[in-house]
Parts: C-alpha cells; sequence; structure tokens
C-alpha cells in the first residue's frame, strides 16, 4: 500500500485516478481549491463521492499559493509515496482570455508541488500535460519527439514551463518525473466545457449544437479510465520521461456529433460559427512509448466509451440538464 497527494482531485481526471487508487488499496489525500473555471456542481459531485471512500481525507487549498507549503497541518507534515498533479486551469480557448490565471495555477503550482517533493524528500513528481503543447503542424500520429516548442495558446505555453521546471528539478535533485501528456479525455462526469459533454446535454435536451468550423476538424479521443490506468503506471519510476496517453481511434466533430445522434436517439440542430484560432485542427497520439515503457494501451472504443457517459447523464439528467456548457 502507498500514500499518494493528488492535486486536483475534485477535477475530472483526478477523481477517476483518485477512486481507482483508493480501490487498489492505497490511500489518497486530494487537494483542489474548488474552483469556478466550470460549473462547481460537477467538482462538488465527484468530491462527495470520493469523500464516501475510506483511505482519502480532502484538503481545500490552491496549489499555486505559495502559503500551502507552510501549512504544517493539511500537506506538509506528511510523507507521501508520490505527488500526482493533476490540477490545473485547463481550456485553449479560455486561456486566450484570462492567461494570467494559467500561468499561476499550471506553473506557480507545479513549482509549489515540486518544492513541496524537494522539502519532504518525496521521490516520485507525476504531472498531467497535454497534447495542445505539439502546436499546429506535428507529424499524424504524434510521437513524443514532436517538437513541444511552438504553443498556439497559454495554455499550452503554461504547461511547457511546467514541463522544463519538472525537469530542472529531476536535475537538480533528482526527484523521479513522469510526464504524461493527455489526448482529448472524456467519459462520465467529465468536464462540462469539452465536446464529448456539451453534445450528449445539448442532444438530449434539443437545444442547439455549437460548432467551432465547419467540423471537419478531428480529435483523438480517450476514455477516463484509460487516462487514470496509464497515470498510475507511470507512477513507477522512469528518471524523467515524457508519455503520451491517447485513443487509438480519431473521429471528426461532424463524425462524433453524428454517433451521439445515434447513441442518443435524437437529431443534433448543428449552428456553425467561425473556427477558433486557440484550437488544433486535428490529434491522433502516438503511444508506442506508452507501450514500452508502461505496457499500456487504451482499451474502452470510443462506441463504448460515449455509451458510458451516456448511461451517466440520463441517471444524473435532475441536474445534470442544469450544468452551464456555454
Amino acid at each position: 500500500m502507498a500514500h499518494y497527494l493528488v492535486t486536483g482531485a475534485a477535477g475530472f481526471i483526478g477523481a477517476r485516478t483518485t477512486s481507482m487508487l483508493i480501490e487498489q488499496g492505497h490511500t489518497v489525500v486530494g487537494v483542489d481549491n474548488m474552483n469556478d473555471a466550470y460549473d462547481v456542481r460537477i467538482k462538488e459531485y465527484r468530491l462527495k463521492r470520493l469523500q464516501s471512500l475510506p483511505g482519502f481525507d480532502f484538503v481545500r487549498g490552491d496549489i499555486s499559493e505559495r502559503e500551502i507549503l507552510n501549512r504544517k497541518s493539511d500537506i506538509t507534515h506528511r510523507t507521501f509515496d508520490a505527488v500526482i498533479n493533476l490540477a490545473a486551469r485547463a481550456g485553449v480557448r479560455f486561456s486566450v482570455e484570462n492567461p494570467w490565471a494559467f500561468l499561476e495555477s499550471n506553473v506557480m503550482g507545479t513549482l509549489n508541488m515540486l518544492e513541496l517533493c524537494r522539502q519532504s524528500g518525496c521521490p516520485k513528481f507525476l504531472l498531467a500535460s497535454t497534447s495542445s503543447i505539439y502546436g499546429e503542424n506535428p507529424p499524424y500520429p504524434t510521437p513524443e519527439t514532436a517538437s513541444s516548442s511552438e504553443p498556439l495558446q497559454p495554455y499550452a505555453a503554461s504547461k511547457k514551463g511546467a514541463e522544463v521546471l519538472a525537469h530542472s528539478y529531476h536535475h537538480l535533485y533528482g526527484v523521479d518525473v513522469s510526464v504524461v501528456r493527455y489526448f482529448t479525455v472524456y467519459g462520465p462526469a467529465g468536464r462540462p466545457d469539452l465536446a464529448m459533454f456539451r453534445f450528449v446535454q445539448w442532444i438530449s435536451e434539443g437545444r442547439p449544437v455549437l460548432v467551432n468550423g465547419d467540423g471537419k476538424q478531428s480529435r483523438g479521443f480517450t476514455f477516463v479510465d484509460d487516462i487514470a490506468r496509464g497515470t498510475i503506471a507511470a507512477l513507477q519510476p522512469l528518471g524523467y520521461e515524457i508519455i503520451n496517453l491517447g485513443g487509438h481511434e480519431t473521429i471528426t466533430i461532424n463524425g462524433l456529433i453524428e454517433m451521439t445522434e445515434e447513441l442518443v436517439g435524437k437529431p443534433a440542430n448543428i449552428k456553425y460559427g467561425p473556427p477558433n484560432l486557440a484550437d488544433m485542427f486535428q490529434n491522433w497520439a502516438d503511444v508506442s512509448k506508452a507501450r514500452q515503457l508502461l505496457g499500456w494501451q487504451p482499451q474502452v472504443n470510443l462506441r463504448d466509451g460515449m455509451m458510458k457517459l451516456i448511461e451517466w447523464y440520463r441517471a444524473e439528467r435532475d441536474w445534470a440538464k442544469d450544468i452551464v456548457t456555454v
């Protein structure tokens, strides 16, 4: 049994990773500031479920504030086998409107958690990064060796900053670091600012389905359970490694809408708008490194994963239909 610190524990990936660790017999201290980057009701839903699990302890705090390192009664007096840093401001479009929030959370927050590792002697640090870091024209499928020096928006830039900070702590202090670059994640209780949740809600409720551009842009979507499994697998000692975790199936936004229409059983009222310059036109992961180093590959196919999301939405519809998705 191991003892972990998970930041962003009430977030989408953080909550599933935490519950999976507890299912495996580990204990987790979860940190989250419960901010309103998106509708906080879904964070409260995830947190309530975590708090019902034995072996979970919640600390409400903001990792971007340096004082979190001085809270002797919260996290700094504890010993952890790894810090799993999943707390972040995410969202390529909002980062253009408020880049300061992204630098504070994603760079300063990462620095503080790396410093916690240094001060406490925690041997392992895992950082959640993003496929957005690969910029506009990477090779497809995209390997970790593709350039990450031309980000298209402050979100990706902030994650690049976090990655190189983590490398500096590995070099200076010997912290073992895994950087996992996630490719568009979806599933039950997912982020309501992303396409999957939005499309299920909008089509289910007969609302207009808003699409940036012509819908021909494509994504390699990844089911949240696969992401959580890969994240946990990356906790093994690796030195310093950057590893893609992504889905094996790509689909256009138009194709995703068609699939959602079929599975929900209702037609979509599609409204096309101008493209967003912050968006990548395509992303598709080369996960050969994850297979080699971690023995990981995605297991949940897109159709099955979408059905799990839709079933969750139907079960929680009384309140999920009111979650803000714009």
